[in-house]
């Protein structure tokens, strides 16, 4: 199985290397393109923007090829995108680079886990999504740190690295993915989900997680000055330490959703998440207190993608592509919000980056709330006789 599933997480974990190495470099971006701190994370939110409104069309354009030729030419996008960012001389520039850059990747991840759930039995599907969003954790403990340190000499050497992944994973997938068909979907059946209530909760709950995490992630190099004290190593060891727990929390949920239920692992998690969250300001004045919480909060938001996507699959698995890729819609677009907050939010004089971590902990208990309640109408509504037959889309 994961020898046929390896070129997707290859794929996967160029984009998340792309996508979340920006925000370590947010000062040194800002100080060569002579922008602020804030102004440069809109790269962040307006990638992450451009991404999860362009998924679902770019997906019902490619709808006609095989899942293998749409990757390609995502990829293909992919590498431009970035080889263009890192050449761009002026903040517009980079900007324009970037929007085409989230097109090619947007593409990359509905579809790469849109294959994974298809080539493989239903009781190693939870299994198979994890090894595939493997390659976007995998990229917060690998590609993140070490694009951020290579990036300190100069930033566009990262972007460099990253449209080089982006080649070495297309030739995985010419050369080691089988070719699959799935059913072609419009734009609109693509969208027709949207009209069902727990597909539009739960992809809420999904959205409103990032929008929280990225409201603090986004803005993480400034926030942790006092426990970096300008090192970039001791940037890199945190971030490190915060992509390991990412890591390790991803690969743990695969197992647990395949044995327990996603619900409950859902739950835990963002209980997790919001404690951490909380606890930013005091954890971050010392190296020390910085990684255990970095490993902590990495740990819980990598559960929280896996049982998310089970449980729309588990909803109607005939339209797991689509709903996948409405999940994906969703993940990018809490991060783009976050990113605006947390840009936002930076301009009250009383908050410092360190104190983001108060409003991300906010929205995540708001999440958690939102999960809790939908949980308690969804067993009561099994439990009235009209509700008892799950809806089609």
């Amino acid at each position: 199985m994961f020898k046929r599933l390896a070129p997707l997480a290859l794929a996967t974990f160029a984009v998340g290397t792309d996508s979340y190495v920006i925000a370590g470099l947010l000062p040194s971006i800002a100080d060569d393109l002579d922008v602020s701190t804030p102004a440069a994370g809109q790269l962040v939110t307006v990638f992450a923007l451009v991404l999860a409104v362009s998924a679902p069309v770019m997906a019902a354009v490619a709808g006609a090829l095989d899942r293998r030729t749409a990757l390609l030419v995502a990829l293909g996008v992919f590498v431009v995108g970035n080889a263009l960012t890192a050449i761009g001389t002026g903040y517009e520039v980079v900007m324009a680079a970037r929007v085409l850059t989230a097109i090619g990747a947007g593409t990359i991840t509905s579809t790469a886990s849109g294959t994974a759930a298809a080539i493989v039995e239903p009781e190693r599907r939870g299994r198979a999504l994890a090894f595939v969003l493997g390659g976007l954790t995998l990229a917060t403990a690998v590609g993140l740190p070490l694009g951020t340190l290579i990036g300190r000499t100069d930033w566009r050497f990262t972007l460099w690295a990253v449209a080089g992944l982006g080649l070495l994973a297309a030739v995985g997938v010419a050369l080691g993915l089988p070719k699959v068909v799935l059913p072609a979907a419009s734009l609109a059946d693509r969208l027709r989900p949207l009209r069902q209530r727990r597909v539009l909760s739960l992809l809420a709950i999904t959205a409103l997680t990032f929008l929280g995490s990225y409201t603090l992630y986004t803005y993480i190099a400034p926030a942790l000055d006092d426990a970096t004290a300008g090192s970039d190593g001791r940037l890199t060891l945190i971030l490190t330490a915060w992509g390991t727990g990412t890591l390790a929390g991803n690969l743990a949920a695969g197992r647990l959703v395949d044995r327990r239920d996603p619900t409950r692992v859902l739950t835990v998690a963002l209980t997790v998440a919001t404690v951490a969250l909380a606890l930013t300001p005091a954890a971050v004045h010392t190296l020390a207190s910085a990684m255990v919480w970095a490993v902590i909060w990495g740990g819980a938001v990598g559960i929280i993608v896996v049982p998310q996507q089970h449980r729309l699959i588990a909803l109607h698995p005939t339209a797991a592509p689509v709903l996948l890729g409405l999940n994906s819609c969703a993940i990018y677009t809490g991060i783009a919000l976050g990113g605006a907050l947390g840009g936002l939010t930076q301009q009250w004089p009383a908050l410092t980056p360190p104190q983001l971590g108060y409003p991300a902990a906010a929205l995540t208990a708001a999440t958690l709330l939102h999960h809790l309640a939908a949980g308690r109408r969804n067993r009561a509504r099994t439990t009235s006789p009209q509700d008892r037959h799950p809806s089609t889309i």
